[in-house]
């Protein structure tokens, strides 16, 4: 009886595929966003904002506080406050904070709020733990194996003896020129 290794090739990408695609997805939108953090920040959403309100003529209690933050809704993330000079008040907030001008009413905003799926994609992405690791490893060679059966599975004018080769060609070619010309 004759081996079938076409039949076991298309098999083993297929459920290789499977299996890993879901670390697949991780990697490749957190690699686009570790690629693009000097852009953006992909484990955090920051919302700076200018405020404008009425001026004060006193140091407000936190009742008066917890009045304005209700403005920007906010009231929920008090921490505390205080004066860190003379007509400037300092709000603390769970993920942020506002300074403001008592005499004139100006001020602003921070918030910081985590990045929903893409914190954790990054956290996923940068190993925490070993565990993890040894499964990243395990992925890395899936994905060496994918690549390897992928390229058999055409056949004929679309297969890695014609149009396949080249283009498996170019792209090896591709990032060896990238290592060319950044690192030499």
């Amino acid at each position: 009886m004759e081996f079938k290794w076409r039949k076991w090739n298309r098999a083993i990408h297929r459920d290789f595929g499977y299996l890993f695609f879901g670390m697949t997805l991780i990697y490749a939108l957190s690699g686009i966003a570790i690629n693009h953090r000097g852009d953006w920040n992909a484990n955090y959403i920051i919302v700076d904002q200018e405020i404008t309100g009425k001026s004060f003529d006193h140091k407000l209690n936190k009742d008066e506080v917890l009045d304005l933050l209700k403005t920007y809704g906010e009231e929920d993330s008090y921490r505390k406050h205080y004066y860190p000079s003379e007509g400037v008040l300092k709000i603390f907030l769970t993920g942020g904070m506002v300074m403001l001008d008592t005499d004139s009413g100006e001020g602003y905003l921070e918030i910081t709020r985590r990045r929903p799926m893409f914190r954790e994609m990054n956290y996923l992405h940068y190993n925490p733990s070993r565990y993890w690791t040894w499964f990243s490893d395990i992925f890395a060679g899936a994905l060496v194996i994918l690549a390897l059966s992928g390229i058999l599975i055409p056949r004929g004018s679309d297969g890695i003896s014609a149009r396949g080769a080249w283009i498996t060609l170019l792209g090896v070619i591709i990032p060896v020129l990238f290592i060319i010309y950044y690192l030499y």
